[in-house]
Parts: C-alpha cells; sequence; structure tokens
C-alpha cells in the first residue's frame, strides 16, 4: 500500500503521454487529409478553368497586387475589354471566374446556386445569419417572410419619412452654402448619415436624430461597425477568425457588435411588449404607419411559428446594413451623374418642377410619372453600381451557351462593374446616356445585360425601397440645389464594401 501512490505517479504521466501522442497523430492525420482534399478540389478547379484564358498572373500572389483600391476597376475595365465574355481573376491560387456578358449572367443567375460566404462571414458577428447570408430552405422560408415587407403599399408609407430625412439633409447643406457659396462639399458623408437616418425611422419608426446629433453612441457604433468591416476586408490574415479576434480592430469591432445589439434588442422587446397590449395595439397602428419591424413581428412560418428571437434581430441587423451604404453609394453617385451632365440635370428638374408644383415636396403618386428621372437614376446605377461584384458558389456542374463547362463547387463572380461598361453589350459605354432606358430602347436589351441589384431568385429584395430612396433624394435636392463638380476632386471609383469614391465622394 505504500508504494501504491508512487505506482500511480509513475502510471499517469505514461497514460496522458499515450492519449496526447494519440491526439497529436489524430491532428497530423486530420490536417494531412484537409490538405489532401484541398489539393484535390484545386486540380479539379484548375482543370475546369483551363478553357477561360484571363490576364497574366503571378504564381503565388495571383491577380491580388493588381486589385489594389484605386486600381481594381481600372484593371477590371482593361480586362474585360480584353475578354469581353469572362475571364478568371486569381485570389492568391484560387480563381474566380468573372463573367461580363449578359449569356453568362443568365447562365449563372436564373439558378439559385448559394451565395460564396468567405467575405459575407465577415458580417455574421454583427448581422448574424438574415437574408444576406443564409441559404437552402431557411433562406427560401425567411425570403417568403420578408417579401410582404416590401409591398408598395408598405413602400408607399415610407415616402413621408423619407423626404422628412432628406429635407435634414439639405437643410444642413444649406448652412454650409450660406456660410461659404463657393464651398466644395463632401456628399458620401451627408448622404449616408441621411441613409442611415431614413433605415432608423423605415426598420423601427426609431427617431435618431442622426443628422443633427453626429455625436450619438448608436450612430458612432453602427458608422465603427462599417469602417471596421471595410478594414478587415483589405488584410488577408484577418479573414482568418482567431488571428483577428485577438487584434485590436477585432477586439473594438466586439465591443462595438456587444453595443449595436444591445440596441437593437431593446427596441425590439419595447415593440414585443406593445404588440402584446390589444388595446395598445390598436391605438399604436392608428398612430403610426406599419414598419420592417411590424412586418418581421408579425411574420409566421406554415405551422403559425413566428421568427425566433436570433432571426428578428438578425434580419433587422440586416436591413439595417443592407439598406444604408448601398444605398447612400448609389445617391451619392447619381450627385455625380447629374453634377457632370448639367443638360440631364436640368432636364430632370423641369420634370419634377412640372410635378410638385407649389407643393414643395414629392408624393407616392409623383413618383411614378418621373419617367426621364427614373432613366436617369438607372443610368447611374450602370455606370457605378453600389455592389461591384457579386459571387456564387456552384452547386452542380455547370454548362455555359458557348459548350465550356465548371464543375461543382466554383467560384463566379457577376463583374455588374465590367458587364455594365461593356462594348460588346453597350454601345459608347463610358457616355452618360438616360435614353438607353426609354421604354422603346429597354425592349431591346438583353434582360441579364443590366444587373444593378443582381438576378434570378436571390436578386435584391429591397430594390424597389432603394429606387423610391433615390427618387425623393433627388427630387428634393433639384428643387433646392444646381450640383456641380468638383475639378480640383475628380471622383474615382473604388471597391470598399460599396462602390466608394477615392476622394470621399
Amino acid at each position: 500500500m505504500e508504494n501504491l501512490p508512487n505506482a500511480m505517479w509513475f502510471w499517469l504521466p505514461g497514460h496522458f503521454s499515450q492519449h496526447l501522442h494519440l491526439a497529436l497523430a489524430l491532428i497530423l492525420i486530420s490536417v494531412a487529409l484537409k490538405a489532401f482534399q484541398l489539393f484535390q478540389t484545386r486540380r479539379k478547379l484548375l482543370k475546369g478553368f483551363r478553357n477561360f484564358p484571363g490576364p497574366p498572373y503571378h504564381w503565388l500572389y495571383g491577380h491580388i497586387q493588381m486589385l489594389k483600391p484605386g486600381e481594381e476597376l481600372r484593371n477590371i475595365r482593361k480586362w474585360t475589354d480584353e475578354f469581353p465574355q469572362c475571364f478568371p481573376v486569381w485570389y492568391g491560387r484560387w480563381p474566380v471566374l468573372c463573367i461580363n456578358h449578359p449569356e453568362y449572367a443568365k447562365a449563372v443567375y436564373s439558378r439559385n446556386d448559394p451565395k460564396c460566404l468567405i467575405a459575407y462571414n465577415l458580417l455574421v458577428p454583427w448581422i448574424g445569419r438574415g437574408l444576406l447570408i443564409l441559404n437552402g430552405p431557411k433562406w427560401q422560408q425567411h425570403r417568403k417572410l420578408l417579401t410582404p415587407g416590401f409591398h408598395y403599399e408598405i413602400l408607399k408609407s415610407y415616402v413621408t419619412p423619407i423626404a422628412e430625412s432628406v429635407k435634414v439633409m439639405l437643410d444642413n447643406l444649406e448652412k454650409l452654402v450660406q456660410e461659404d457659396s463657393e464651398v466644395s462639399v463632401e456628399m458620401f458623408e451627408h448622404v449616408s448619415l441621411m441613409t442611415l437616418d431614413i433605415i432608423m425611422k423605415c426598420a423601427f419608426s426609431f427617431q435618431s436624430n442622426c443628422q443633427v446629433n453626429r455625436d450619438s453612441s448608436y450612430v458612432k457604433t453602427i458608422s465603427d461597425l462599417t469602417f471596421l468591416v471595410n478594414e478587415r476586408t483589405k488584410v488577408p490574415l484577418h479573414y482568418i477568425d482567431l488571428i483577428y479576434w485577438f487584434s485590436s480592430p477585432g477586439r473594438q469591432f466586439r465591443k462595438a457588435c456587444r453595443l449595436a445589439h444591445l440596441q437593437t434588442g431593446k427596441i425590439i422587446q419595447e415593440r414585443q411588449e406593445a404588440l402584446r397590449n390589444e388595446q395598445e395595439l390598436e391605438k399604436y397602428k392608428k398612430k403610426r404607419h406599419l414598419d420592417f419591424l411590424d412586418i418581421l413581428l408579425c411574420a409566421k412560418d406554415k405551422k403559425g411559428n413566428p421568427l425566433s428571437q436570433e432571426d428578428l434581430r438578425a434580419e433587422v441587423d440586416t436591413f439595417m446594413f443592407a439598406g444604408h451604404d448601398t444605398t447612400a453609394s448609389g445617391i451619392s453617385w447619381l450627385f455625380y451623374c447629374m453634377a457632370q451632365n448639367p443638360e440631364h440635370q436640368q432636364r430632370c428638374r423641369e420634370e419634377i418642377m412640372e410635378l410638385t408644383g407649389d407643393q414643395g415636396t414629392i408624393q407616392w403618386d409623383d413618383l411614378g410619372k418621373m419617367a426621364y428621372t427614373t432613366m436617369c437614376i438607372k443610368e447611374s446605377l450602370r455606370l457605378y453600381p453600389p455592389a461591384s461584384v457579386v459571387v456564387r458558389v456552384l452547386g452542380s456542374h455547370l454548362t455555359f451557351h458557348d459548350g465550356r463547362t465548371l464543375p461543382e463547387g466554383s467560384f463566379i463572380g457577376l463583374n455588374v462593374f465590367g458587364l455594365h461598361r461593356n462594348p460588346e453589350v453597350w454601345d459608347n459605354p463610358e457616355v452618360f446616356d438616360p435614353t438607353r432606358f426609354s421604354p422603346e430602347n429597354a425592349s431591346l436589351r438583353h434582360p441579364y445585360a443590366y444587373l444593378p441589384f443582381s438576378a434570378g431568385p436571390r436578386n435584391c429584395i429591397g430594390q424597389q425601397f432603394a429606387m423610391t430612396e433615390m427618387k425623393v433624394a433627388l427630387a428634393l435636392t433639384l428643387l433646392r440645389f444646381e450640383l456641380k463638380p468638383d475639378p480640383e476632386k475628380p471622383s474615382i471609383p473604388v471597391v470598399q464594401i460599396v462602390t466608394q469614391s477615392k476622394s470621399g465622394g
């Protein structure tokens, strides 16, 4: 018995050592199997990509050195001219087929292949797994539940809060102009705050006052999150969660996510409590329009089950993200196109003045009558689409119209910027020409030649909301201001999360 402790002491380390060796062996085998799997996958993809010629690339870095901010869209434009159908872009040793032609776009986007989540997964800690991230049956369920939230009757109720937010922005700009009539204004910052204000009103019926009180903690949080996500996309090592979470930006991002979730969680909880009281519910419905959060809270699946708390917050945060910077990008470039083309700006102004008369604002019924203004908006989205690339992963083998094929698992990116400026698809593609979208010309256009909101089953669910916002913003702006370009600050488009100007906008 006296020797038992010594015997146990000698046996335990040996036993532990055996388990440690076994664990290490299993880890090495797993790593080897994963490496072999990646090797086999890459070999299969390389075989499929042999039939798709493209620009020369570095054996290790691929085209990464040519995709730096300020250079990527210029190079993509050049490659589109050289390879007007499609071309592979190499991100290191992995290829993505960039498609620039309507027939190629039709082959891919008429299917229901999942999104490539490599970049989108960076957003999951913030926006959760909502409609933007989801795939498969759950995506279909959410899409069906959320579609009523974008019915024209709902959009109609949004015109007033949109107009209110636009007028606040214009008041702020008017103060700047009164102080200095020759002032050059960086529009993206003002427009971005305006679109955030609009989203808060339309999603939550929440008066953020973010355009007046720019020091609001929630406004700062949303701004920080957008900036941090954008910065993370520029650092390849930060795509690895373990590395990012221990970095200083990673810690800031997690803190900002917690603050954003506290705010949205509080708003959701308060609304749920209000909706539980039937008497309060009736008063509530009479006092205000039905907003996006109401639609979410009332949504039920076939079994009568509502969305979970996690899904609720994910969809609210997704709507916040997807409807904020994307629309800000679209409106900013629309203003830029109007400034660059004064003859079209004046024609839009005349059309809007004729519709609005002395009322000084815009009504829902006016939006459908803004024919030339709508053509100008579409043309600005052609030249400067907010999302320049939309990537899918093939869920099955795909054969294109010319007989070339790609295997399951291949990455395909809709090169929206290249497609919209492809000389094989558009005459004089660099020229701002709204008549491309006149009824007689639109009928001649390939249905997959113009895709600012993507296409097919996974097209942008909020595109009509975005168009409504752009129409109201342009109409009210042209009623009060004349837009002119700043020759000392030329706008060079760069790819951030959305298409922005290198000089700020």
